[in-house]
């Protein structure tokens, strides 16, 4: 549905965008992630047509985003970072203003504006003025302006900034519920969001993608195997010597704040590829160890994002490129 292929932006002297391509299955929901001043507004403004790239091709619902320009607009839903809302419309008038600016013919416009007002949970907002409504209704008019022509393909740039935990929630279910009717990009950089959301990620930084892919694949592709703190009563260099014979351990080590309580004493264990945590469990049962904890540890999102960015960067401070977020560069901080 969205295919991106070597994708460049260039502003004088700034490299905005380098070599960027990802592809984006029908249905899907994509979190485009990145540090602020990554890339990600830059790319989700080439894609729905708002700015040129400098070279390389991108496609929507296989139009191209240059030659066919309109087309693809035509079939994009985008809500950007601040919403473009009319603040004394009310919401139902804003969005019949914007199905018509959208092309939806005048027979279809009531039906795709009820549409959208149910989709997005506005039905007792409906005849509020936008400038009354709380940010989280204001993001829910936003989205709901970016389906109300039934696009296949969404882009939404940070859609739940600036929202307070609850607001975050229900944006982030709403998003959710349009996966499958739609093709989503999600740019964002608060992990957690990402986490709750997305099929696949694509991470940005510094212009360059640095990683993309299935979420759950990435995050041990990128990070490795699991680790575990266990608890363990019993002598330790015995419970040490029984550990590191389990099928699929790759060291064990006891723990520099373990301390003698009952016999009790911890250890860190790292894992080889596979998951080897119910078998140490049975081996430690087998040989008469007491098991008194056993807990498991396995990389988060935040810790490939972290890595992958932080690596980037120092890279990157030997031979330094000017940041993404210049003055001369609409991406917006």
């Amino acid at each position: 549905m969205i295919e991106v292929d070597d994708l460049h932006k260039v502003y004088g002297s700034t490299v905005a965008l380098k070599a960027v391509s990802f592809r984006v299955e029908p249905g899907e929901i994509l979190g485009f992630l990145g540090p602020n001043g990554a890339g990600k507004t830059t790319t989700m403004r080439i894609l729905t047509g708002y700015l040129p790239a400098t070279s390389g091709t991108a496609r929507v619902a296989e139009f191209d985003v240059h030659t066919d320009s309109l087309a693809v607009r035509q079939r994009i839903g985008y809500l950007p970072e601040r919403p473009p809302l009319y603040p004394d419309m009310t919401v139902t008038a804003f969005l019949h203003f914007v199905a018509r600016i959208k092309g939806v013919a005048a027979g279809d416009r009531p039906g795709r504006v009820s549409h959208a007002i149910r989709r997005c949970g506005l039905e007792e907002k409906q005849s509020v003025l936008i400038r009354q409504l709380s940010k989280g209704y204001r993001q829910r008019v936003g989205i709901a302006q970016a389906i109300v022509h039934d696009p296949p393909v969404i882009v939404l740039d940070e859609p739940t900034s600036g929202l307070d935990p609850r607001q975050n929630r229900e944006v982030r279910e709403l998003v959710r519920s349009l996966a499958g009717d739609h093709t989503i990009i999600l740019s964002t950089h608060i992990l957690p969001e990402v986490d709750a959301t997305c099929n696949r990620v694509a991470i940005i930084n510094r212009g360059q993608l640095v990683a993309a892919g299935q979420l759950g694949a990435l995050m041990e592709q990128l990070t490795g195997a699991v680790s575990y703190d266990l608890e363990v009563r019993g002598a330790p260099a015995a419970v040490q010597q029984t550990l590191a014979a389990v099928p699929g351990v790759a060291s064990v080590a006891l723990s520099t704040s373990s301390t003698q309580m009952d016999s009790r004493y911890r250890f860190t264990l790292k894992a080889a590829a596979r998951d080897p945590g119910e078998a140490i469990a049975a081996t430690l049962v087998r040989a008469g160890f007491g098991l008194c904890e056993l807990r498991r540890h396995q990389a988060s999102l935040e810790d490939v994002f972290l890595n992958l960015t932080t690596e980037e960067a120092a890279e990157s401070s030997a031979a330094p490129t000017p940041q993404t977020d210049a003055s001369t560069s609409p991406e917006t901080p």
